[in-house]
C-alpha cells in the first residue's frame, strides 16, 4: 500500500501492529523466537510488530499459528483489509473499470443523511448532468483506464442522483468559481450542466454555493472532498482516495467546508455567477 501521511491510516496500521505483538508478548516469544517459528528474518517481525510494514493474510496466519492464536486469524485479516480500504490507488479501484467506483459507494449514499460536498475543478457527481458526466468520465477513461465501460458507469452515477430525492437528506454544495468556466466538456454540454445547477439552487433540501474567484480568502482552494454525516471523508487525490473515519480528521474537514462556505454566495447571487459563465461561452 502507498504510504500516506492520513493519521487514519497510521493508527490504523499500527493498532493492526500493536495486536500483532501481543499475541506474540501472551505466547511467550519475542523476535528471534518468533521469527524461527515463521520461518522469517528477525528484521520482518521487527518491522511488522512497529508497524513499518503492513502484513500481508498469510503473515498474519502464519505469526497467529505460531502464537497459538488461530482464531484470531479472520479478526486480523478483516482489520488488516480495513487499513487497505483508507487509501485506494485509481488503479487498483478501476482496473474493472469506471461502473465498479460508482457502485461500490452506493451503499454509503444510501446511509448518509447529510451530504457536504467541495469541489475545486468540476461539479459533483450528484449535480452533474448526463452528459457532462459522459464527458467527465470519458476523459478519465482515456487517461487511466483501459476498459471502456464509460457507458455504463454514467448510467450507475445517474442512479445514484436518486439519493437526492428520496428520504430527508440535505445536501450543500461548494464549487470554485473556476469550475463554472472549466472547459471538461463541448460549449453546448457545458451550458446544459450550468443551466441545470441554476435550477437546484433554491431546492429545499440543496444548498448550493458558488466560491468567488475575486473574493479575499480565508481558506486555500484544496482537493475535491464529501463529508457524509459526520462520520467520514472521502478525498480525492491524483493517484487515489482516501476514506477517513478518525474523528479529528473529518473535523479538520469539516471546519476547513464551514470557511468555504463562508466565503461563498448563495442563492441569487450564485445564480448571477453561473449566468456571467453562460454568457461567456454563447
Amino acid at each position: 500500500m502507498p504510504r500516506s501521511e492520513s493519521s487514519s491510516v497510521q493508527q490504523a496500521r499500527q493498532m493492526l501492529a500493536d495486536r500483532l505483538r501481543e499475541l506474540a508478548k501472551d505466547a511467550g516469544l519475542e523476535g528471534k523466537g518468533l521469527a524461527a517459528l515463521c520461518g522469517w528474518h528477525p528484521s520482518k517481525v521487527s518491522r511488522i510488530a512497529t508497524g513499518k510494514t503492513r502484513p500481508s493474510e498469510d503473515d498474519i496466519r502464519i505469526w497467529c499459528t505460531a502464537c497459538g492464536a488461530e482464531d484470531q486469524v479472520p479478526d486480523l485479516v478483516a482489520s488488516s483489509r480495513d487499513v487497505e480500504g483508507i487509501w485506494r490507488t485509481w488503479r487498483r479501484l478501476e482496473r474493472a473499470g469506471l461502473r465498479r467506483s460508482q457502485t461500490e459507494r452506493l451503499p454509503l449514499y444510501e446511509r448518509t443523511r447529510r451530504f457536504r460536498s467541495y469541489g475545486s475543478w468540476a461539479f459533483p457527481g450528484l449535480l452533474q448532468t448526463y452528459r457532462y458526466t459522459e464527458d467527465v468520465l470519458r476523459m478519465i477513461q482515456k487517461q487511466r483506464v483501459a476498459l471502456d465501460d464509460v457507458a455504463d458507469a454514467v448510467a450507475a452515477r445517474m442512479e445514484r442522483q436518486r439519493v437526492m430525492h428520496e428520504g430527508r437528506r440535505t445536501f450543500a454544495f461548494l464549487i470554485e468559481e473556476s469550475v463554472l468556466r472549466n472547459s471538461l466538456s463541448s460549449p453546448e454540454v457545458h451550458d446544459e450542466q450550468l443551466a441545470h445547477v441554476v435550477t437546484v439552487i433554491g431546492l429545499a433540501n440543496i444548498s448550493v454555493g458558488v466560491i468567488p474567484a475575486r473574493r479575499r480568502r480565508t481558506q486555500l482552494p484544496v482537493e475535491n472532498f464529501w463529508i457524509y454525516d459526520s462520520t467520514q471523508v472521502n478525498v480525492e487525490l491524483v493517484s487515489g482516495y482516501l476514506a477517513l473515519t478518525q474523528p479529528s480528521e473529518v473535523e479538520a474537514y469539516a471546519d476547513t467546508f464551514s470557511r468555504m462556505a463562508e466565503m461563498a454566495v448563495h442563492g441569487a447571487e450564485a445564480k448571477e455567477l453561473i449566468n456571467r459563465a453562460r454568457q461567456a461561452i454563447l
